[in-house]
Protein backbone atom coordinates (compact mmCIF):
# COMPACT_ATOMS: atom_id res chain seq x y z
CA UNK A 1 0.00 0.00 0.00
CA UNK A 2 1.00 3.18 -0.53
CA UNK A 3 1.27 6.27 1.85
CA UNK A 4 0.98 9.70 0.61
CA UNK A 5 2.21 12.15 3.23
CA UNK A 6 0.95 15.30 4.33
CA UNK A 7 2.70 18.49 4.04
CA UNK A 8 3.65 18.19 7.75
CA UNK A 9 5.34 14.90 7.57
CA UNK A 10 7.12 16.04 4.40
CA UNK A 11 9.20 18.32 6.10
CA UNK A 12 9.38 15.40 9.23
CA UNK A 13 10.98 13.45 6.10
CA UNK A 14 13.22 16.94 5.11
CA UNK A 15 14.58 16.94 8.39
CA UNK A 16 15.53 12.96 8.86
CA UNK A 17 16.98 13.23 5.13
CA UNK A 18 18.91 16.32 6.12
CA UNK A 19 20.58 14.70 9.14
CA UNK A 20 21.56 11.92 6.47
CA UNK A 21 23.25 15.14 3.92
CA UNK A 22 25.57 16.55 6.60
CA UNK A 23 26.16 12.19 7.47
CA UNK A 24 27.85 12.28 4.02
CA UNK A 25 29.50 15.38 4.45
CA UNK A 26 31.19 14.42 7.78
CA UNK A 27 32.01 11.34 6.32
CA UNK A 28 33.57 12.99 3.25
CA UNK A 29 36.08 14.93 5.10
CA UNK A 30 37.36 11.10 5.93
CA UNK A 31 37.30 9.66 2.35
CA UNK A 32 41.32 8.91 1.65
CA UNK A 33 43.84 6.19 0.74
CA UNK A 34 44.16 4.06 3.94
CA UNK A 35 40.96 5.24 5.36
CA UNK A 36 39.21 1.75 6.52
CA UNK A 37 35.59 1.40 5.53
CA UNK A 38 35.04 0.39 9.19
CA UNK A 39 36.30 4.16 10.50
CA UNK A 40 33.76 5.89 7.96
CA UNK A 41 31.10 3.84 9.33
CA UNK A 42 32.34 4.34 12.91
CA UNK A 43 32.44 7.92 12.26
CA UNK A 44 28.70 8.16 10.47
CA UNK A 45 27.68 6.70 13.09
CA UNK A 46 28.72 8.86 16.04
CA UNK A 47 27.69 11.73 13.77
CA UNK A 48 24.19 10.33 13.26
CA UNK A 49 24.10 9.80 17.59
CA UNK A 50 25.17 12.91 17.85
CA UNK A 51 22.20 14.93 15.62
CA UNK A 52 19.68 12.96 17.98
CA UNK A 53 18.56 10.56 15.75
CA UNK A 54 19.39 7.29 15.38
CA UNK A 55 21.10 4.69 11.92
CA UNK A 56 18.62 4.03 10.32
CA UNK A 57 20.52 0.62 8.72
CA UNK A 58 21.84 -0.52 12.07
CA UNK A 59 20.03 -4.05 12.77
CA UNK A 60 17.51 -3.41 9.82
CA UNK A 61 17.02 -7.36 8.37
CA UNK A 62 19.85 -8.04 10.46
CA UNK A 63 22.17 -5.23 9.14
CA UNK A 64 25.56 -5.58 11.09
CA UNK A 65 26.47 -2.07 10.36
CA UNK A 66 25.29 1.79 10.69
CA UNK A 67 25.48 2.43 6.80
CA UNK A 68 26.62 0.36 4.09
CA UNK A 69 29.87 1.17 2.45
CA UNK A 70 30.48 -0.58 -1.07
CA UNK A 71 34.02 -0.30 -3.08
CA UNK A 72 34.79 -0.80 -6.97
CA UNK A 73 32.59 -3.60 -8.07
CA UNK A 74 30.51 -3.55 -5.22
CA UNK A 75 26.92 -2.42 -6.00
CA UNK A 76 25.08 -2.36 -2.36
CA UNK A 77 25.33 -3.76 0.90
CA UNK A 78 28.90 -4.05 1.22
CA UNK A 79 29.45 -4.00 5.14
CA UNK A 80 32.51 -2.05 6.87
CA UNK A 81 35.76 -3.95 7.68
CA UNK A 82 39.37 -3.58 7.82
CA UNK A 83 39.36 -2.64 4.28
CA UNK A 84 41.66 0.51 3.79
CA UNK A 85 41.09 2.59 0.51
CA UNK A 86 43.15 2.86 -1.72
CA UNK A 87 43.88 5.18 -4.48
CA UNK A 88 41.66 5.45 -7.29
CA UNK A 89 39.06 3.26 -5.69
CA UNK A 90 35.25 4.28 -5.41
CA UNK A 91 33.39 3.78 -2.78
CA UNK A 92 29.73 4.40 -2.29
CA UNK A 93 28.24 5.10 0.79
CA UNK A 94 24.41 4.45 1.78
CA UNK A 95 23.23 6.19 4.58
CA UNK A 96 20.19 6.03 7.00
CA UNK A 97 18.57 7.99 10.11
CA UNK A 98 15.75 7.79 11.99
CA UNK A 99 14.49 10.93 13.90
CA UNK A 100 12.60 10.83 17.13
CA UNK A 101 9.81 11.79 15.03
CA UNK A 102 10.28 8.38 13.52
CA UNK A 103 10.79 9.29 9.95
CA UNK A 104 13.60 8.46 7.78
CA UNK A 105 15.68 9.52 5.90
CA UNK A 106 18.33 7.49 2.90
CA UNK A 107 20.76 8.79 0.62
CA UNK A 108 23.91 7.22 -1.40
CA UNK A 109 27.20 9.52 -2.68
CA UNK A 110 29.38 7.24 -4.43
CA UNK A 111 33.24 9.22 -3.63
CA UNK A 112 36.07 8.85 -5.21
CA UNK A 113 39.17 7.43 -3.40
CA UNK A 114 42.40 9.79 -4.72
CA UNK A 115 42.74 10.62 -8.66
CA UNK A 116 40.58 7.68 -10.32
CA UNK A 117 40.81 6.79 -14.11
CA UNK A 118 38.50 8.85 -16.57
CA UNK A 119 36.43 5.64 -17.68
CA UNK A 120 35.56 5.71 -13.70
CA UNK A 121 35.01 8.76 -13.66
CA UNK A 122 32.26 8.66 -16.51
CA UNK A 123 30.99 6.27 -14.89
CA UNK A 124 30.27 8.08 -12.04
CA UNK A 125 29.05 11.19 -13.52
CA UNK A 126 25.89 9.50 -15.85
CA UNK A 127 24.98 7.38 -12.37
CA UNK A 128 24.52 10.84 -10.91
CA UNK A 129 22.92 12.62 -13.92
CA UNK A 130 20.92 9.60 -13.96
CA UNK A 131 19.38 10.20 -10.94
CA UNK A 132 18.14 13.65 -11.82
CA UNK A 133 16.75 12.70 -14.80
CA UNK A 134 14.73 10.10 -13.24
CA UNK A 135 13.28 12.42 -10.40
CA UNK A 136 12.46 14.86 -13.46
CA UNK A 137 9.94 12.49 -14.42
CA UNK A 138 8.53 12.19 -10.41
CA UNK A 139 5.96 14.25 -11.43
CA UNK A 140 1.62 14.09 -10.95
CA UNK A 141 -0.15 11.71 -13.82
CA UNK A 142 3.35 9.86 -14.45
CA UNK A 143 3.54 6.56 -13.75
CA UNK A 144 7.05 4.53 -11.68
CA UNK A 145 7.92 3.11 -14.67
CA UNK A 146 8.78 6.45 -16.66
CA UNK A 147 10.98 7.20 -13.49
CA UNK A 148 13.00 3.69 -14.33
CA UNK A 149 12.69 4.27 -17.96
CA UNK A 150 14.13 7.54 -17.93
CA UNK A 151 17.58 6.08 -16.07
CA UNK A 152 17.79 3.20 -17.88
CA UNK A 153 17.57 5.05 -21.19
CA UNK A 154 19.70 7.59 -19.93
CA UNK A 155 22.50 5.00 -18.86
CA UNK A 156 22.16 2.36 -21.65
CA UNK A 157 22.58 4.89 -24.43
CA UNK A 158 26.46 5.85 -22.83
CA UNK A 159 27.19 2.13 -22.99
CA UNK A 160 26.38 1.75 -19.13
CA UNK A 161 24.30 -1.32 -17.55
CA UNK A 162 21.43 -1.14 -14.98
CA UNK A 163 21.31 -3.39 -11.93
CA UNK A 164 17.77 -5.06 -11.96
CA UNK A 165 17.43 -7.17 -8.85
CA UNK A 166 17.76 -3.63 -6.82
CA UNK A 167 15.54 -1.02 -6.49
CA UNK A 168 14.48 2.33 -5.12
CA UNK A 169 11.77 2.42 -2.52
CA UNK A 170 8.63 4.29 -0.93
CA UNK A 171 9.92 5.75 2.12
CA UNK A 172 8.19 7.54 5.61
CA UNK A 173 8.18 5.87 8.77
CA UNK A 174 9.78 2.58 7.25
CA UNK A 175 12.95 3.00 5.53
CA UNK A 176 11.17 0.46 2.79
CA UNK A 177 7.69 1.49 2.15
CA UNK A 178 5.76 0.67 -1.21
CA UNK A 179 6.10 1.14 -4.18
CA UNK A 180 9.11 -0.03 -5.74
CA UNK A 181 10.80 2.28 -8.07
CA UNK A 182 13.01 -0.02 -10.45
CA UNK A 183 16.02 1.83 -12.83
CA UNK A 184 14.38 -0.03 -15.48
CA UNK A 185 11.33 0.06 -17.21
CA UNK A 186 8.56 0.84 -20.02
CA UNK A 187 6.75 4.00 -19.58
CA UNK A 188 2.93 4.38 -18.87
CA UNK A 189 3.65 1.30 -16.31
CA UNK A 190 3.42 1.20 -12.58
CA UNK A 191 1.50 2.84 -9.85
CA UNK A 192 0.40 6.54 -10.64
CA UNK A 193 2.31 9.18 -8.79
CA UNK A 194 0.64 11.52 -6.92
CA UNK A 195 0.91 14.26 -4.95
CA UNK A 196 2.13 13.20 -1.20
CA UNK A 197 4.33 10.37 -2.97
CA UNK A 198 7.55 10.14 -1.16
CA UNK A 199 10.26 7.83 -3.07
CA UNK A 200 14.18 6.83 -2.99
CA UNK A 201 15.50 7.00 -6.47
CA UNK A 202 18.56 5.07 -6.34
CA UNK A 203 20.49 4.38 -9.85
CA UNK A 204 23.18 1.51 -9.57
CA UNK A 205 24.74 1.36 -13.34
CA UNK A 206 27.55 -0.79 -13.53
CA UNK A 207 30.67 -0.17 -16.29
CA UNK A 208 30.10 -3.95 -17.08
CA UNK A 209 27.47 -6.82 -17.38
CA UNK A 210 23.94 -5.86 -15.40
CA UNK A 211 24.66 -9.43 -13.60
CA UNK A 212 25.26 -9.28 -9.86
CA UNK A 213 26.35 -11.82 -7.41
CA UNK A 214 25.16 -12.42 -3.49
CA UNK A 215 28.35 -13.22 -1.62
CA UNK A 216 28.52 -15.51 0.94
CA UNK A 217 27.45 -12.78 3.82
CA UNK A 218 24.44 -12.61 2.30
CA UNK A 219 24.64 -8.89 2.20
CA UNK A 220 27.83 -8.05 -0.21
CA UNK A 221 26.43 -7.59 -3.56
CA UNK A 222 28.80 -7.29 -6.24
CA UNK A 223 28.69 -7.49 -10.40
CA UNK A 224 29.67 -10.86 -11.89
CA UNK A 225 32.41 -9.61 -13.56
CA UNK A 226 33.83 -7.22 -11.09
CA UNK A 227 33.99 -3.87 -12.66
CA UNK A 228 33.18 -0.89 -11.10
CA UNK A 229 29.62 -0.39 -9.95
CA UNK A 230 28.03 3.53 -9.05
CA UNK A 231 25.15 4.74 -7.12
CA UNK A 232 23.63 7.55 -6.62
CA UNK A 233 20.23 8.16 -4.16
CA UNK A 234 17.74 10.84 -3.27
CA UNK A 235 14.83 10.58 -1.11
CA UNK A 236 12.07 12.82 -2.88
CA UNK A 237 8.33 13.97 -2.11
CA UNK A 238 5.84 14.76 -5.24
CA UNK A 239 4.81 18.10 -3.67
CA UNK A 240 2.54 20.41 -5.30
CA UNK A 241 2.80 19.10 -8.84
CA UNK A 242 6.75 18.72 -8.87
CA UNK A 243 9.37 16.68 -7.52
CA UNK A 244 11.12 17.98 -4.07
CA UNK A 245 14.33 16.98 -3.60
CA UNK A 246 14.36 16.07 0.38
CA UNK A 247 17.89 14.92 0.91
CA UNK A 248 21.17 17.17 -0.16
CA UNK A 249 24.90 16.50 -1.40
CA UNK A 250 25.80 20.17 -0.68
CA UNK A 251 27.34 19.26 2.29
CA UNK A 252 29.29 17.03 0.77
CA UNK A 253 30.26 19.56 -2.12
CA UNK A 254 31.32 22.20 0.66
CA UNK A 255 34.03 19.65 1.78
CA UNK A 256 35.17 18.08 -1.89
CA UNK A 257 35.09 21.45 -3.80
CA UNK A 258 36.30 20.71 -7.12
CA UNK A 259 36.83 17.06 -6.61
CA UNK A 260 32.74 16.86 -5.97
CA UNK A 261 31.57 15.11 -9.00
Amino acid sequence: MIYLKTDEEIELLREANLVVARTLGEVAKWVAPGVTTRRLNQIADEYIRSQEAVPGFLGLYGFPASVCISVNEVVVHGIPSNYALREGDIVSVDCGAVTKAGYNGDSTYTFCVGEVSDEVRRLLVTTKESLYVGIEHAVPGNRIGDIGNAVQSYCEHRGYSVVREMCGHGVGRKLHEDPEVPNYGRRGTGPLIKNGMTIAIEPMINMGSKNIVVERDGWTTRTRDRKPSAHFEHSIAVHHGKPDILSSFDYVKEVLGDRFI
